[in-house]
């Protein structure tokens, strides 16, 4: 199987990288850029054109978020043009207001913020003009490499003593990188053994927690490996932040098509986290806590 891979430095691009790297029947072509002209895919052919998501869109600035849908629209119309199947993945900030129940795969977001709809509309014309697609609405990621990564930007504020804001009141369900780019991979070769299970999936982590709970978690372990290690650095504070006073909002994703069609079971994001800070302190200091 030959995937093309857009926007090589995103954190998920670099997951699949190294998920295809263990494999043997994975080939990836990587671009740098996140649009891909007709004529080129036209000439490699790959099985499938995979478009990794916009962050946090709802923080974004609206250009960003605009270019953004712009380069996905390109995608389709190269993809119809060749007939190569698309695979774009999408932030849940999409569903803008949350539920208190786990969020089913057929329910369409529909925010309110002009730059949101922008993307909501896309994912409306590949529904209706792509035949072969898959749209994979993924939780916030988190990995060590790569923009879009969370947990990195995060280790590197708390070992700079940076104060980290993060929002107590905000249910989501933290995605590791890796476990999704293993996903992906897995999914798309069931596809190419005729599968035929085109459509959208929700795909995030286990144990649904607050954006404050997962940073003080990450805090809480990096300072006990740290010290462990007998490194003394004083780690950046943390910052509750609260803008949902009523009621947490929740965005939790139900995953149980991905696992009942494709066999994907969600990882818990704890068990990620603390592999990837085992990694991370390895990476820096030859040994971990």
């Amino acid at each position: 199987m030959k995937l093309l891979i857009l926007d090589a430095g995103h954190c998920l691009s670099l997951a699949l990288m190294r998920e295809a790297s263990r494999r043997a029947d994975t080939e990836l072509l990587i671009e740098d850029a996140l649009t891909v002209e007709t004529n080129h895919l036209a000439a490699v052919r790959p099985d499938a054109v995979i478009i990794p998501p916009l962050s946090q869109p709802a923080n974004a600035e609206p250009a960003v978020v605009i270019a953004h849908a712009q380069a996905v629209d390109q995608c389709l119309e190269a993809c119809m043009a060749t007939q190569v199947p698309m695979v774009w993945c999408v932030s849940d900030q999409l569903y803008e207001d949350g539920s208190i129940e786990p969020i089913n795969e057929d329910v369409i977001p529909s925010p309110r913020d002009e730059s949101l709809q922008r993307l909501v509309k896309v994912g409306d014309r590949i529904r209706e003009q792509c035949s072969r697609y898959l749209i994979v609405r993924l939780g916030p990621l988190f990995a060590l490499e790569g923009t879009h990564g969370w947990l990195n930007e995060l280790l590197d504020d708390l070992m700079a003593g940076r104060e980290v804001p993060a929002e107590r009141d905000v249910i989501l369900c933290p995605t590791s990188a890796d476990a999704a780019a293993m996903a992906l991979i897995g999914m798309l070769q069931q596809q190419q053994c005729r599968a035929d299970a085109w459509g959208a999936y929700h795909l995030a982590g286990t144990e649904p927690v607050s954006a404050y709970t997962f940073a003080s978690m990450v805090r809480t372990q990096l300072a006990t490996r740290l010290e462990g290690m007998g490194k003394l650095v004083e780690l950046g504070p943390l910052k509750a932040l609260s803008h949902h006073h009523d009621q947490p909002l929740r965005r939790a994703l139900n995953c149980r098509r991905v696992h009942d069609t494709f066999g994907v079971h969600q990882k818990p994001w704890q068990l990620e986290m603390e592999r990837m800070l085992d990694a991370w302190c390895l990476a820096r200091t030859g040994e971990t806590a």
